[in-house]
């Protein structure tokens, strides 16, 4: 733990420094949803935001690293916890954050892979070989722990409301999922293209869910139907938009050059549902 801590004191000043001077920059062009991830790092670099690292202990003896960007404005915020991907905690991720919050909200991304201390700066990320192999080893217990963790943290940062939400992609969207089906607490989850959790107990569910799929992506699809049913009688709010022509990753991959038209039309219907939904459920 004393390690950690040390890192974030450490390594973690001289990214503080960057951040505000960052603030100071005038932002690279937005075009209100997140980049994809080619140009991720451009706009994190050239963000007017404030992002800034913090080390979160959960009180059973571990931490969970995290990137807290904040938004401007004159009252508090709710606070969405954004999921990484199978490829861990990336530029990407947090450009997506940034984006939360331009949009008005305090976003935090955990790095659910802090405790496997994987090589390479946490603002690179990590290799994404090495990420997935390391995600399949986590207990996902363990992970929604750490994730009730990072929202009470959110929650006490004197900027925020006591209203969360989670969004996750990909890995993260079952995980995001998996937390609507774990906390009480929790105001609103986004899944995009994530699988239903498998045997869920859907009555546990307290908050609205919003999914977004691609439609060339059957794997993750053929499990709507399970949502759908399964939320519908046990009386919950589901709600689910499948994408024309859109892959799997379709945010991140606005660029592929595959499907690059229904990969960013995609992403800019997705976006604004994100936003709205949140809106409604957590205050503007």
């Amino acid at each position: 733990m004393r390690a950690e801590m040390a890192w974030v004191g450490a390594a973690v000043a001289a990214t503080l420094v960057a951040a505000g001077c960052a603030s100071r920059r005038s932002s690279v062009s937005e075009n209100g949803i997140p980049p994809g991830a080619l140009d991720a790092k451009t706009r994190l670099n050239s963000s007017p935001r404030h992002g800034e690292w913090a080390m979160i202990e959960t009180g059973v003896g571990d931490s969970v690293r995290v990137w807290v960007v904040y938004p401007e404005r004159r009252d508090k915020a709710p606070v969405v916890v954004v999921i990484h991907e199978i490829f861990g905690l990336t530029p990407w991720i947090r450009s997506v954050a940034d984006q939360l919050a331009a949009d008005g909200f305090i976003a935090i991304a955990p790095d659910l892979l802090t405790s496997k201390n994987l090589p390479g700066h946490p603002e690179d990320g990590p290799l994404s070989d090495q990420a997935t192999a390391a995600i399949r080893t986590l207990d996902r217990s363990v992970v929604q722990r750490q994730l009730a963790a990072v929202a009470r943290y959110g929650m006490a940062l004197p900027a925020a409301t006591q209203k969360y939400g989670v969004v996750g992609f990909c890995w993260g969207g079952t995980i995001s999922f998996e937390h609507a089906l774990h906390s009480p607490d929790l105001g609103a989850a986004v899944v995009y293209y994530g699988g239903t959790p498998g045997n869920a107990s859907f009555t546990a569910v307290r908050a609205p869910v919003l999914g977004l799929y691609g439609g060339d992506d059957s794997r993750v699809n053929s499990t709507i139907p399970v949502a759908d049913s399964g939320m519908r009688a046990a009386g919950k709010s589901y709600e689910s938009h499948v994408f024309a022509g859109a892959g799997h990753g379709f945010l991140r991959a606005q660029s592929d050059s595959a499907r690059g038209v229904p990969n960013s039309a995609a992403s800019t219907e997705a976006w604004p549902l994100t936003i709205a939904f949140f809106r409604t459920h957590l205050g503007s």
